[in-house]
């Protein structure tokens, strides 16, 4: 499979991510017909200026907020879809997709 059909397939997925839900990186590898988690988060790192997909809807297995750049951000937006993110910023499972 090309890249470009795995990069698809990526963000169909993230794309299908309900507001104030999560999941991880590795969840939406495993829905690809064979991306890898690291592939997901080089995914999500690279998206166009300007895109709509739900970026922030993706956490690393360990149900954190990942220490990167966009992280204040992303707690910003997951907090208004409701999302309560804990002091290690961490996010309860029952919100976890699918």
């Amino acid at each position: 499979m090309s890249r470009p059909d795995l990069l698809e397939q990526i963000y169909t997925i993230v794309d299908q991510i309900p507001a104030g839900r999560v999941t991880t990186y590795g969840r939406i590898a495993a829905m690809t017909e064979g991306a890898t988690p690291r592939m997901v988060g080089t995914a999500m790192r690279q998206l166009p200026e300007g895109h709509t997909l739900p970026w922030h809807r993706v956490v690393s297995a360990t149900r954190r907020v990942a220490d990167h750049g966009g992280a204040q951000c992303q707690m910003e937006k997951l907090r208004e879809e409701g999302v309560v993110v804990d002091a290690q910023r961490r996010i309860p499972t029952h919100l976890f997709w699918p």
